[in-house]
């Protein structure tokens, strides 16, 4: 099928290689950061567009697209706004300027007129008027639309991650294909990353830098010690609790400090999932927290995703905002063969 796609927010490439997986073409990725070049184009097709997607002329979009081609714009605007733990601290009606992203993607909607787009973030979004009005304008436009907020491991992510998406089409109903998993068979923390060489706490691979983990203080080091599978910092005797947990409030968090379950899917891995602290980031046996290229598995990258030029410096903050905030490259190919799916029934 000559059906292309565009990768709006398009980051180190989660979708687009999910849609690549699934047959098809991405022709390019449009980010505002630099810094997600070389992992988006080393791994994909496609070429990668430095640009802030509100100043990119829609002209310049359009050209993206070859002649004739079924136009697919797909994106994930940065979702911090909407999610749960800034929710807490946002004044009440204060717009940040990242909200109007999505202003943004449905006037490059308007402006190039694609047949099917495509649109993920956190569930969180659903209450907030800007989806609203993103729908709205797309009904407006004569567009089917079909959302809702789905569990990843449905979809072959080995994490427990919901996420909200919306696919939309001028050529006639669309929807998600049916869940591919069932909670016998989602895939687990094992089936991800346990064929993985272990390592040390603060150590990494000679062959892979990237499955490098941090250092462990002398008292986590212990904590981690007396924390099972699945558990949390209540395994912990009472000597090393912190003094945060022991209120009243500290019952609030109780999932940090743990270990993660093998024969399960791992918790939602988010921007610090290398920190053992920030959330059930424990390797399920070994002494340490997930390595970066642990938690790009459970995002579902392949084990050989190149993130870094060869001999580059590893950060591990500038490697977890990149890998935490990917779309899930399962999520992204479930995406597509939906689309790929609608296509060969309206054409």
């Amino acid at each position: 099928m000559n059906c292309v796609a565009v990768d709006l927010f398009c980051g180190i490439g989660g979708l687009t290689h999910g849609l690549i997986q699934s047959g098809m073409r991405v022709s390019a990725g449009i980010d505002i950061d630099a810094t997600c070049r070389y992992a988006y184009e080393t791994n994909n097709q496609a070429n990668f567009v430095q640009a802030d997607i509100a100043q990119l002329p829609s002209s310049e979009l359009s050209k993206l697209y070859p002649k004739e081609a079924i136009k697919v714009l797909v994106g994930c605007a940065p979702c911090q706004p909407f999610s749960k733990y800034t929710q807490r601290y946002r004044k009440e009606g204060h717009v940040g300027d990242k909200w109007k992203l999505l202003y943004a993607f449905i006037d490059k909607i308007r402006d190039i007129e694609p047949e099917i787009v495509s649109m993920e973030n956190v569930p969180e979004l659903a209450t907030e008027e800007v989806f609203q009005d993103f729908r709205t304008s797309l009904s407006e436009m004569g567009y089917s639309i079909w959302w809702g907020i789905i569990f990843c491991p449905d979809y072959g992510v080995p994490q427990t991650r919901k996420r909200l998406v919306l696919l939309a089409s001028r050529l006639g109903d669309i929807s998600l294909i049916a869940p591919q998993y069932t909670p016998e068979t989602y895939l687990t923390v094992r089936d991800s990353i346990g064929n993985l060489p272990a390592i040390n706490a603060g150590d990494s691979l000679d062959e892979d830098p990237l499955h490098c983990s941090s250092k462990l203080s002398p008292i986590n080091l212990v904590r981690i010690i007396q924390s099972r599978q699945g558990g949390t910092w209540r395994d912990w005797e009472e000597s090393l609790q912190l003094s945060c947990h022991k209120k009243e409030t500290g019952t609030t968090y109780p999932s940090v400090y743990g270990r993660m379950s093998w024969d399960e899917p791992a918790p939602t891995i988010t921007t610090q999932f290398y920190g053992y602290g920030n959330g059930r980031f424990g390797h399920p046996e070994q002494n340490r927290a997930l390595s970066i290229r642990e938690g790009a598995m459970l995002q579902s990258f392949p084990r050989d995703y190149a993130f870094l030029p060869e001999g580059s410096r590893v950060s591990k903050k500038a490697l977890g905002i990149h890998i935490g905030n990917a779309v899930p490259v399962n999520l992204g190919r479930a995406i597509g063969e939906s689309i790929q799916s609608h296509i060969k029934e309206v054409m």
